[in-house]
């Protein structure tokens, strides 16, 4: 097995809230607690939550963003310069949308004082495994809105709102990795989204470039990362949208991938195959001999099980496009994006993570 992420079972970061975590939320947000009352609820949830994860056999556990309303919105939201503000509708996925926020660039963007090196520092003191943590890639508080959600009196070049926000990454990740973080995912959809004809064209009509954001994003990526230390481990996730168990694009990543492995400096990528949306494995041909690839070929949308014989049948699929060696398996997504969860039951959530613990010590034993 892996001794060093990402690990051959491995899983994206989100878990389903549980239901005495639902309430607390429920009671802050009514004022019927305090936000200590709150704090401890979580700390005793997400203890137990780690030790589920330790039982299954897990090398890396995560707090299961369960501090954390949204993937990408909660660590946003505590950046220099950003503010969360209502919006005309949501995020449309299919048949459903989120509600109606999104972060506006009100000033200068910078890192300050953030609550989730504290929220990380937790998971670290709480478990004897590596303590992943999840942050949303850069490039989403562009995606999301474009530049509509971005002050033109405070940035009228865009170049100095990219070389802003990279540099608050860069300065974030050295946080985190001073509070001992060496295993750090940047969750982002949008390089999955390029691969989409439909978002391709949202994206013209707002007025970006199709064909060159993605260097943009590339770009403001690496330099997020550069310079990093050479124990701490970068992965990225990508997936086409989970919102209570939907979807927002489909496509294969031809378009993005020799961009996305050879034009990008992290070290692995987690990345979504549990369903024809996302194309064949071909992709793989591109990956370079020093990364990995974690296969999302477990649903975390729907509870029922997979087949251990199909998804062995997938990975030696894969593998027919890069080694066995550099390939991982992992749910395609996390469980729970935002705070809602996607619909299953949670013993179906831990059943699944078990069945990748399974499936990895029989392939990579």
């Amino acid at each position: 097995m892996a001794q060093f992420p990402p690990f051959r079972a491995d899983m994206v970061g989100s878990l389903l809230r549980t239901q005495r975590l639902k309430e607390a939320r429920a009671q802050r947000a009514a004022g019927a607690i305090t936000a200590e009352q709150l704090r401890a609820v979580e700390d005793e949830e997400i203890t137990a939550l780690i030790r589920k994860e330790e039982a299954i056999g897990l090398e890396a556990v995560t707090d299961g963003e369960f501090r954390r309303a949204w993937w990408h919105y909660d660590f946003f939201e505590h950046l220099v310069g950003i503010e969360m503000r209502a919006v005309e509708q949501g995020i449309q996925f299919a048949g459903v949308q989120t509600k109606a926020v999104a972060p506006h660039v009100t000033g200068r963007i910078d890192f300050g004082a953030h609550p989730f090196v504290e929220h990380f520092r937790f998971v670290k003191e709480n478990t004897a495994r590596v303590p992943k943590f999840t942050i949303p890639s850069p490039s989403m508080l562009h995606y999301r809105g474009g530049r509509k959600l971005i002050s033109t009196s405070v940035y009228p070049d865009m170049a100095e709102f990219y070389h802003d926000l990279a540099e608050a990454y860069r300065k974030g990740i050295m946080a985190l990795y001073d509070a001992g973080c060496r295993y750090l995912q940047l969750d982002d959809v949008s390089f999955a989204y390029f691969c989409d004809p439909e978002q391709r064209r949202m994206l013209a009509e707002r007025g970006d470039d199709p064909a060159k954001q993605p260097q943009i994003y590339a770009d403001m990526i690496n330099h997020a990362i550069k310079d990093r230390p050479k124990d701490l481990t970068i992965t990225m996730h990508l997936c086409r949208g989970n919102f209570r168990s939907t979807f927002v694009a489909s496509g294969g990543y031809e378009p993005v991938a020799e961009l996305l492995f050879n034009g990008i400096d992290s070290d692995g990528y987690f990345m979504e195959w549990d369903t024809d949306r996302a194309g064949g494995f071909e992709p793989l041909r591109f990956l370079p001999k020093d990364k990995m690839v974690v296969l999302g070929l477990v649903t975390s949308k729907t509870g029922t099980l997979e087949d251990k014989k199909d998804v062995e049948r997938r990975i030696d699929e894969a593998a027919k496009f890069a080694p066995l060696d550099q390939l991982c398996l992992s749910p395609q997504c996390g469980f729970a994006s935002t705070e809602e969860g996607n619909v299953l039951a949670e013993d179906e959530q831990w059943a699944k993570l078990r069945l990748i613990e399974e499936i990895a010590h029989e392939v990579w034993r």
